[in-house]
């Protein structure tokens, strides 16, 4: 008997770890799993996603110096990757000036600048703007190409 109420616990607490992974708001442990089916199904699309924007970016960046710029709508916020097989001085600056004209802020970043560019940024819309990843990816672009033109 005591078995079996620790295998129910175990499984109830299993399913609410599940639940809180997958942001389920669902009551009931079929509910769960349905929810967390749909969560992985999503999953799965991104990844393919990002597989082939690295697909499509690998022979672009061969061809093209520019670095390849990929954003990703969180709940409250962004995704911003930023990557160049060559480093560019002074192209972090320009992206976080485009960042702040957004009235984007910066809420974490990993940037590496030594033999490569590569950014990671997580930004929130400071004002609720509203603004969409197509808005922001636009910015980024332009800040490349406004610092591109300037280091020619």
């Amino acid at each position: 008997m005591v078995s079996r109420e620790h295998k129910r616990a175990a499984l109830h607490e299993k399913l609410q770890l599940l639940r809180s992974i997958t942001n389920s708001h669902a009551l009931n442990d079929n509910s769960i799993i349905v929810d967390a089916s749909k969560y992985i199904e999503e999953l799965k699309q991104k990844v393919e996603r990002l597989n082939q924007d690295i697909a499509t970016a690998r022979p672009s960046s061969v061809q093209n110096p520019f670095p390849v710029v990929t954003v990703e709508t969180l709940q409250k916020g962004f995704v911003i990757n930023v990557l160049s097989e060559k480093s560019c001085p002074g192209l972090l600056v320009s992206i976080l000036e485009a960042f702040e004209e957004l009235g984007l802020n910066v809420l974490e970043a990993r940037v590496s600048c030594a033999d490569n560019f590569r950014l990671q940024a997580v930004g929130e819309d400071e004002e609720q703007a509203e603004i969409n990843a197509q808005v922001v990816k636009q910015a980024v672009v332009q800040a490349i190409k406004n610092w591109n033109e300037s280091t020619e």
